[in-house]
């Protein structure tokens, strides 16, 4: 993976765009920002500025902040959402083989269902047109 872009979400977070790469979580860790019980630990902008991952034919992955920027990850919470479907990455290593859905679980763990109402939760605006594309 290589990393393309890095944006500020407030003095404490950053966002940190990669491209490339096959790497994924198999299931939530605790700290995962699409577990419901999480929600309010990041700020809302980190997911005004991630709300690419979730676009149509995205070409970068919602990366697992804990796998850090020396192993860029796609994080297992983004890869069980409704959208991942949508997203060209997750779509090409599905056709190289590189990934399948049966490769990552829930573990039990109460997850947003798609990336909007994530956002939303974590206090990004509904009416937001950064939220309006994503799956």
């Amino acid at each position: 993976m290589t990393e393309i872009g890095r944006r500020l979400a407030d003095e404490d977070h950053a966002v940190v765009t990669v491209r490339g790469g096959s790497a994924f979580c198999a299931k939530p860790c605790p700290e995962c920002p699409w577990r419901r019980e999480n929600a309010g630990t990041f700020p809302a902008e980190a997911f005004r500025i991630s709300a690419q991952t979730a676009y149509d034919m995205a070409d970068r992955t919602f990366g697992c902040h804990m796998a850090g920027t020396d192993r860029p990850t796609t994080c297992a919470g983004a890869l069980l959402s409704t959208g991942a479907d949508h997203n060209l990455q997750v779509r090409m290593r599905l056709l190289d083989e590189k990934f399948s859905w049966t490769d990552v679980d829930a573990a039990g763990a109460d997850l947003f269902p798609d990336y909007r109402s994530m956002a939303e939760a974590n206090g990004v605006d509904p009416s937001d047109p950064v939220l309006e594309p994503t799956r």
